[in-house]
């Protein structure tokens, strides 16, 4: 057994979680594809595995989410991404364009990064941070389509994303 599959054996079992195919196959998936959603973790999992349900990967996720495994987060507009960095106030920046998501460490360090001007009696322990714009692959191709669209006169719309 390679030595990253015992990690993730040793893991399981010290979060207290049954060891099991396919729990194993989803933290190696995501240990090489951070935020994957879980249509591409089903797929991957399957690679490794053969059969496995869809249903299967998604308790497998809530499991392991639940557990503290793994964190689960969401981009507006977008499937809900897991990935296996937890519990260092990290927050993420994505691409407008491909759906890139990279991490970002948190400038203040400390959680919450944020302090809201009511807590409405909540007692505040996360603020989750999203940065949207164009990754370095896109950002030219966005500039040479605009720069051929005014070159002929031709308005360039915006992206219907942009702004929020």
């Amino acid at each position: 057994m390679p030595e990253a599959a015992r990690d993730d054996v040793e893991l399981l079992r010290a979060a207290g979680l049954r060891v099991t195919a396919p729990r194993v196959a989803v933290l190696e998936v995501l240990a090489e594809a951070p935020h994957a959603d879980a249509d591409f973790v089903a797929t991957a999992a399957r690679a490794r595995l053969g059969a496995l349900s869809t249903q299967a990967v998604y308790d497998v996720l809530g499991a392991l989410t639940r557990a503290g495994l793994l964190r689960r987060f969401e981009p507006a507009g977008s499937a809900a991404r897991y990935e296996r960095r937890t519990g260092d106030n990290h927050h993420h920046v994505v691409c407008r364009s491909c759906g890139a998501v990279d991490d970002v460490d948190c400038a203040t360090g400390s959680a919450p990064c944020l302090s809201p001007s009511d807590t409405h009696g909540f007692d505040v322990d996360e603020a989750e941070v999203t940065w949207w714009g164009l990754c370095a692959r896109c950002r030219p191709q966005r500039s040479q389509t605009a720069a051929a669209a005014s070159a002929c006169g031709i308005p360039v719309p915006h992206d219907s994303k942009e702004g929020h």
